[in-house]
């Protein structure tokens, strides 16, 4: 079986309370836009946390404050390996064949590499794009 995977990366505005992670991050105009297109248009829909690492949107979890801004190279290889790990415990990893990230560099740089040398296609669909470009795009699809 051939699917899709999106992945989403996370945002800093967020709930001050404990809820389903694709409700805890509604308060970004950015991850609302990208949330939905993901969901529209991949098998499978996933959020990318700087504290959580992989999150299926139902899981419910606390409010945080961390970044991948804040942590080495080291502490984000580590985090992408971490990653790596929940998606094959959580997701059915031999019918995926795609990845799209739909995240800022930091949320993909190390992922995608490991995610490749299991071959694994990644595409960035909004690669080089600016925030207000990214937001016209969603809206244009």
């Amino acid at each position: 079986m051939r699917k899709t995977l999106g992945l989403v990366s996370c945002a800093k505005s967020k709930k001050s309370y404990s809820c389903r992670a694709k409700e805890m991050y509604q308060d970004s105009d950015l991850f609302k836009k990208t949330y939905n297109y993901a969901t529209k248009h991949y098998d499978y829909v996933a959020i990318l946390s700087a504290k959580h690492g992989l999150l299926l949107p139902d899981k419910t979890i606390e409010a945080y404050d961390l970044t991948l801004k804040s942590m080495s190279g080291t502490a984000q290889k580590k985090w992408a390996e971490r990653v790596l790990k929940q998606m094959k415990n959580t997701l059915p990893m031999n019918e995926i064949t795609t990845v799209f990230f739909h995240t800022g560099l930091l949320y993909r740089r190390y992922l995608r590499a490991l995610l490749e040398t299991q071959g694994i296609q990644c595409i960035v669909p909004l690669e080089g794009l600016g925030l207000g470009k990214q937001k016209a795009w969603y809206l244009n699809h």
